[in-house]
């Protein structure tokens, strides 16, 4: 494979991280993706996980391709699948600038964008726009700043985008929308998932197809929160859990003059965090709810931790900053190493081999 992105690195990092972020969107919706001689991925690699299959497990994580822009571009640096958003039904312009912050020394991001989209109408036709031939897509739909009842806007985008995604993810986990995180209680998660899947119980009734539902949760969690999570997700209908969004944490050892700025923080010292919290919900759901791991992956030894630790799956977004394109081939051809080492022929067989 052909990696041009260290030549073109000095040039997008002198850019401010917002621009760059958008130019790099724009590069992609015109298949120009940095790398060129993509090989096939490994036959270990492929998966069946919510009634999908995967020719490998690395997703791109929601937040990259806010509104669709992007899908096939991204597809073409060898993802397994991809996933857009946060979309919510009313356009929205998000928090105001800067909102984007590369903590280099850290190799970790901070961001506060506020669920920055065109809406709903503007998904759907980029949805709609796809070739029927590609390789599993999410939507992951969240709600309106000004929304009165939240969980109605999250039923509006799944009822509106139903049959174009191969999967919803149900965002109830971004710090930069206020309030936002408090659907992750008991009470509110119950409502929310009921709701969400009487929507989809309403759509199957007129004939439309079977579109599993994931909740992406934080990895701010204390130890009720997560007995409570999974609590619901064994008792619900729900088809899995993302582990897990940006944390509103600061490690002490953040060298970065950015460091203190509000927002989710992302990268490599989410990396422990998050693959501690999947591990912990893993053990509360007994394996039985499958999990997509995401947080601080930039290895195949990182794919591997978070799989061991208890994801079907994984994504990655921020490393990307960093790394480049070549990120994706890498991370797979390592994990396909690391899997042969230990005798595995399936992924499957290796989640949630890292707990006694």
């Amino acid at each position: 494979m052909i990696n041009l992105f260290p030549l073109a690195r000095p040039f997008v990092h002198s850019m401010d991280p917002e621009a760059a972020h958008n130019f790099t969107i724009g590069m992609l919706k015109r298949g120009v993706t940095g790398c060129f001689l993509m090989g096939a991925d490994d036959p270990i690699l492929a998966t069946e996980v919510f009634g999908m299959s995967f020719t490998n497990p690395v997703g791109l994580a929601a937040g990259f391709d806010k509104n669709a822009d992007a899908v096939m571009g991204a597809q073409k640096m060898g993802f397994g699948f991809t996933e857009a958003g946060t979309v919510t039904p009313k356009p929205q312009t998000g928090n105001d600038k800067p909102r984007l912050f590369r903590l280099k020394e850290d190799r970790a991001v901070i961001n506060r964008f506020g669920f920055n989209n065109e809406g709903l109408a503007y998904f759907e036709k980029q949805l709609r726009s796809l070739p029927g031939v590609r390789k599993p897509i999410g939507a992951n739909v969240g709600a309106n700043k000004d929304a009165e009842d939240r969980t109605a806007d999250y039923v509006s985008g799944i009822k509106q985008l139903y049959g174009l995604s191969d999967y919803f993810t149900v965002n109830i986990s971004s710090p930069n929308t206020p309030g936002l995180r408090a659907l992750q209680s008991r009470a509110a998660l119950e409502d929310l998932i009921g709701r969400v899947l009487e929507a989809r119980e309403e759509k199957i009734k007129t004939g439309a197809g079977y579109v599993p539902i994931l909740v992406k949760i934080a990895p701010d969690l204390l130890e009720a929160d997560i007995a409570d999570i999974a609590g619901v997700a064994t008792s619900t209908k729900i088809d899995g859990l993302i582990v897990s969004n940006t944390t509103i944490e600061r490690p002490e050892a953040l060298k970065s003059s950015h460091k203190s700025e509000g927002g989710g923080l992302s990268g490599a010292p989410l990396m422990a965090p998050s693959t501690k919290i999947l591990g912990e919900i893993y053990k509360a759901t007994e394996g039985k709810v499958p999990l997509i791991g995401v947080g601080g992956i930039a290895s195949g030894a990182d794919a591997y931790a978070k799989i061991r630790a208890g994801a079907s799956l994984v994504q990655l977004y921020s490393m990307l900053v960093y790394d480049g394109p070549a990120l994706v081939a890498r991370v797979k051809a390592d994990l396909a190493h690391l899997l042969k080492a230990d005798g595995f022929t399936r992924i499957a067989d290796a989640v949630g081999t890292g707990h006694p």
